[in-house]
């Protein structure tokens, strides 16, 4: 059975002090993972520099993905953070702060299970708030065609990961690694280690861009004809008296410990790149040749539809097909328009700080005869008057007889049209006092919606005069 998902924020109990070598850079690093408060995500500070500067684990963070993940804030970088990242999110810890004296996380053993088994020794605080989820509530797409990357995700009670990998390689070949629930993270994913091609592994050394490796923190994948004198190089760069091809099709330095240890690493990496989202995930993740530069491009849209979200859980969606408040007859007795510049079918709301009013898109308007006859729109130009329209009943209302009065615009600002608008389409306007009505002077903040789509959003200020004494 599996475990439910931790409701609470957790941190660690003990600090967890770590040393190493960075496997890029070839410098010693050291680190002390600490116990964070509530709602501090990780953070990394740089105490080898002046003022210890930190960099908050957040996509928008990132500034290079070519050799593992690496995040500059503050003027200041960690490079290599998906392993360490990756095992705070399979123990399901919230908080942490990371002080590092280095430019680059140890890479141990090329996996994460050191950090693991060394943050369960630890041991586990849990914390007063929440824990934060995102829980992905529509499908969330990313790709790249040319390369044949693709990353969905989908709505799901808990996390999930699915994961293929195919390097058009005889020796790899296609594989394809799963966890049904975080909490198998441990168990099925943490060991497996990073992998890479031979002739990847002859480039980087040639380029002196390998200085923390020694054949025994990655799998090397031989992938091409290799000579006893290619194979007797790597054995003393490496400082090994020999190496040989096991007959798996990987240099003999290593053992795979997963007959698809690759897919599992690529899963792992998935995890700890995803941690830039800035908080734990609710859903199915399903990944087609992932890579860094891919994980982090769709961490950032799902930063993006959190954004969205929290504007959407400001506005209230309304059914179009509620009972109207007022309906055609009723607005003609307040406003002055009439067909065809009557732009308000029903009220459905209105109190005396807001309105919700509505207007039935339908082809058999005299204006689409000429705008766009081939493509109907409906002009934004008109959204706008529609929602000016429904800011004025709201102002209207304030006096006892508004067949008398005018809604006059001032001001129009802060005009936005982020969809189109359709013959078909219901669309539902919103407007809400930004503050009291002065002098017969208002200030609204007016929205469109299509459903649960902003289809137009502006500012309006407006004045109602007098244009009838009898």
């Amino acid at each position: 059975m599996l475990l439910e998902m931790n409701v609470k924020q957790r941190t660690i109990k003990n600090e967890v002090e770590i040393s190493g070598v960075g496997l890029h850079t070839g410098k010693i690093v050291s680190m002390t993972i600490k116990p964070a408060p509530e709602n501090h995500w990780f953070k990394f500070r740089r105490v080898d520099l002046e003022g210890q500067p930190e960099i908050l684990v957040d996509a928008d963070n990132v500034t290079d993905t070519s050799r593992g993940t690496t995040i500059t804030q503050n003027g200041a970088s960690v490079s290599t953070i998906e392993h360490l990242m990756a095992s705070l999110i399979g123990l399901q810890i919230d908080n942490v702060l990371i002080d590092i004296d280095g430019p680059e996380i140890p890479i141990l053993d090329g996996s994460s299970a050191i950090f693991v088994k060394l943050l369960e020794e630890a041991g586990f605080e849990e914390q007063d708030a929440d824990r934060d989820y995102y829980e992905i509530s529509n499908n969330i797409h990313y790709a790249e065609p040319d390369r044949k990357v693709e990353i969905l995700g989908m709505p799901m009670d808990g996390y999930r990961l699915t994961c293929m990998i195919d390097f058009n390689s005889p020796v790899l070949g296609s594989q394809h690694a799963a966890i049904t629930s975080i909490e198998d993270f441990k168990s099925e994913i943490a060991s497996s280690r990073t992998f890479c091609f031979l002739h990847e592994l002859e480039m980087l050394v040639d380029h002196g861009l390998i200085k923390g490796g020694d054949l025994s923190n990655a799998i090397v994948i031989v992938d091409k004809e290799t000579s006893p004198e290619e194979l007797q190089k790597l054995a003393h760069l490496f400082h090994k008296e020999t190496v040989a091809v096991a007959k798996e099709g990987i240099l003999n330095n290593n053992q795979l410990r997963y007959q698809n240890e690759p897919a599992r690493h690529k899963l792992l990496d998935m995890v700890g790149d995803l941690a830039l989202v800035g908080r734990p995930l609710k859903g199915h993740i399903m990944a087609a040749r992932p890579g860094h530069a891919a994980n982090v491009a769709f961490a950032k849209k799902i930063k993006e539809q959190i954004k969205k979200d929290k504007t959407r859980k400001k506005i209230k969606v309304y059914d179009p097909n509620m009972p109207a408040l007022y309906d055609t007859v009723e607005i003609m007795k307040i406003l002055p328009h009439r067909q065809p510049m009557l732009m308000v079918d029903k009220i459905l709301e209105l109190t005396e700080t807001h309105v919700v009013g509505l207007k039935n898109v339908t082809m058999n308007e005299d204006l689409f005869m000429g705008h766009f006859p081939g493509a109907p729109l409906f002009p934004g130009v008109l959204q706008v008057e529609a929602m000016a329209q429904t800011g004025g009943i709201l102002v209207l209302k304030t006096v006892p007889d508004p067949e008398n009065w005018l809604t006059l615009f001032l001001k129009i600002e802060n005009a936005r049209f982020k969809a189109q608008v359709t013959p078909g389409d219901s669309v539902i306007f919103r407007c809400d006092l930004m503050e009291p009505i002065r002098r017969g002077i208002a200030k609204m903040k007016g929205v469109a919606m299509v459903g649960e789509k902003i289809v137009c959003e502006a500012e309006l200020m407006a004045q109602i005069v007098r244009v009838n004494n009898n």
